[in-house]
């Protein structure tokens, strides 16, 4: 029966590594987005739907081994939503940390809709990739609070096929909340939705709405802000496993 984490923007499963030592199973797998870290294969589109086939796919592959445990942070948490919005059958259980995405007043953060700008995107990673990783590293320590060799380590693994699916993605989501919302409710499967209370990325009411419309509990991580399971990996593990717990 394992459980899958998918990571998100700009990371790479390493993301889950202090948080997956924390766990009592043994049974834990982080997937690798296509293109985070990795080669892009041959025609990927790397689109949001592209990526949730993608992630159905792995988990078709994964079905032999037992019911899954599906947990997902920040755009890997929103491929958890529609998977689960359209797939639910292949998992046991999902956790997602940005429910609100899939609520139609969903609307982006800033730095997001300079990647969704012609132009403007590409310009940022221009200007990304114009400073150090460690420079960039000890920017993500300071603003997100998390340890400075990890922020570092996160800084070094983004490149220019990262950039190039991070910019097709976005762009490919403009509207996800109008276009995903309609499916993500009554989800027949257990949820748990989790809101990190720092995270300057969300809306804690649209999470609260959006899980409330799935059926999903929500958890409220506090003291804590995007990179939760960085910041915090003892109390973000306990939180997942309070929930694994509910589960018949």
């Amino acid at each position: 029966m394992p459980a899958v984490f998918v990571h998100g923007v700009p990371e790479t499963p390493a993301v889950w590594d202090r948080l997956r030592v924390e766990l009592h199973r043994d049974d834990v797998i982080a997937l690798q987005l296509p293109g985070f870290g990795c080669a892009r294969p041959d025609n990927f589109a790397a689109t949001k739907e592209a990526y949730v086939a993608w992630l159905i796919g792995e988990l078709e592959r994964l079905q032999s081994e037992g019911p899954i445990d599906l947990v997902g942070h920040d755009w890997g948490g929103g491929f958890v939503l529609r998977t689960v919005s359209t797939r639910s059958d292949l998992v046991r259980s999902w956790v997602t940390d940005i429910a609100g995405m899939g609520d139609v007043d969903f609307e982006w953060h800033a730095v997001a809709k300079i990647w969704q700008t012609p132009g403007d995107g590409e310009d940022f990673f221009t200007a990304t990739f114009s400073q150090s990783a460690e420079d960039r590293g000890a920017l993500y320590a300071a603003g997100f609070s998390i340890p400075l060799d990890a922020a570092v380590e996160m800084n070094r693994s983004m490149d220019e096929t990262m950039a190039g699916c991070i910019l097709d993605l976005y762009r490919s989501a403009v509207d996800v909340g109008i276009e995903w919302a309609p499916e993500f409710h009554d989800i027949p499967k257990p949820g748990c939705v989790l809101l990190a209370d720092d995270d300057p990325f969300l809306v804690p009411e649209l999470a609260r709405r959006a899980a409330a419309h799935a059926g999903a509990t929500l958890t409220e991580l506090d003291g804590v802000s995007h990179f939760w399971m960085l910041q915090d990996p003892v109390g973000s593990a306990a939180a997942i496993e309070a929930f694994w717990a509910t589960l018949p």
